[in-house]
């Protein structure tokens, strides 16, 4: 009789614990998260969207899709779809003037795919007659509404010229004359601490102004996209884009 209490008691035990056991895995599988899978994306921008969006709206869209970037929350897109959706056509809700940096991925910056926007590089984003012409082309002939001049932090362009690289020395004519663009910059920033590449806050000052006097320069070189602006279609804005956080400051 004794044995039949002890095997009675061993398996109420053992159902005890298995019970036990059981409860903790539901609780465990219930606190787990939820994976949800995103649809890639297949459509691209219609003639339609790009006409209905007001300027704002779109930098609007942009900053958002800046926020996406930074906190690592890309899009999916089937570009695959897209690729074979934009041999119809194409319509652009901005064009973007970025420098050449390959570390400024721009669409990946603003979370873009195909047909999404037009994206001018050059060194130390500056303006010349053929960027100003695919603007122009940009906004006045295809649509787009927003024009963006992005510098970035650490521009290589920007710390030769304030460090007064000289590039003709060295047989770069042509970069010589592009540091020698930037150089205006340069002279209207406020001199707070030494004139070099090194003053980090200098730096970045000389960024942020030459990303305004290119906006600038594109507004007095292109007397159409002046009066679109003027007339509220469009809008030309300057932009900085930080290399360490991944965030577009827009001026």
């Amino acid at each position: 009789m004794t044995n039949i209490y002890k095997y009675v008691s061993i398996l109420a035990m053992s159902i005890s614990l298995i019970a036990c056991n059981g409860n903790q895995k539901s609780s465990s599988e219930s606190k787990s998260p939820i994976s949800v899978k995103q649809t890639p994306v297949k459509s691209i921008l219609t003639a339609e969207e790009q006409k209905n969006m007001t300027p704002d709206e779109i930098i609007g869209r942009l900053k958002k899709g800046n926020e996406n970037f930074v906190s690592n929350n890309l899009t999916q897109r089937d570009h695959s779809s897209q690729r074979r959706m934009a041999t119809i056509g194409q319509y652009p809700k901005a064009i973007v003037l970025s420098c050449v940096d390959s570390r400024v991925p721009v669409e990946d910056v603003f979370d873009l795919g195909i047909g999404d926007i037009f994206v001018a590089r050059v060194a130390g984003n500056i303006e010349n007659a053929d960027i100003v012409g695919s603007m122009e082309f940009a906004t006045a002939v295809a649509g787009s509404k927003v024009v963006i001049i992005m510098g970035h932090t650490a521009c290589g362009a920007v710390k030769h010229a304030i460090d007064n690289t000289d590039a003709a020395s060295m047989e770069m004519n042509s970069l010589q004359n592009l540091l020698n663009e930037i150089q205006p910059s340069v002279a209207m920033t406020e001199k707070n601490g030494e004139v070099s590449s090194k003053n980090v806050a200098f730096t970045n000052s000389v960024i942020h102004n030459n990303a305004l006097k290119t906006v600038e320069d594109i507004r007095l070189a292109s007397p159409k996209m002046a009066s679109l602006e003027k007339e509220g279609k469009i809008k030309i804005v300057a932009a900085v884009y930080d290399m360490e956080t991944g965030k577009v400051n827009f001026k």
